[in-house]
């Protein structure tokens, strides 16, 4: 197994791992061609050096899971950084193998390498077995979380 960054081939592989699950599949469409917003937001995420995109690539090559990392700056703490985890997903064949916990290890190290303060997620209320993973890593539920969403029904109900 390999953890590397994600390139421009890798896009159909994450956009089908977004679309794996029932939340997933209201919300992305892994049809090809993919949808010109995915290709430009890649681009983007690729080019910011505060954001990375990483899939894990099993030793035949196969990407089998995927996390988007993101590093924001702020005031409170006396200033700082924070890492932004998001789009977690581990193909449905190879959950619980461990590889979920492969790549939130990674993660948190390189948040640590990056000198950030705190490392932070969101999940839906949906996923209480997700939740549930994130505890078991140290997480814990510290706020109550709110989104306004401004195009169209893409809440996942």
């Amino acid at each position: 197994m390999r953890i590397r960054r994600a390139g421009r081939a890798d896009v159909p592989d994450v956009v089908a791992l977004l679309a794996e699950d029932d939340l997933g599949r209201r919300r992305e469409s892994a049809e090809v061609p993919l949808d010109d917003r995915y290709w430009t937001a890649f681009e983007a995420i690729d080019a910011d050096p505060h954001h990375q995109l990483v899939v894990l690539e099993t030793n035949d090559g196969q990407v089998a899971g995927c996390l988007q990392l993101s590093f924001l700056p702020y005031l409170t703490f006396r200033g700082g950084w924070r890492a932004q985890i998001e789009a977690v997903r581990v193909a449905a064949e190879h959950r619980g193998t461990g590889l979920g916990r492969i790549l939130f290890e990674w993660a948190i190290e390189e948040a640590r390498r990056r000198d950030s303060h705190l490392v932070q997620l969101t999940t839906h209320m949906q996923r209480p077995d997700a939740l549930a993973f994130y505890e078991s890593l140290g997480f814990t539920v510290t706020h109550q979380g709110l989104k306004l969403y401004l195009q169209g029904d893409v809440t996942g109900r």
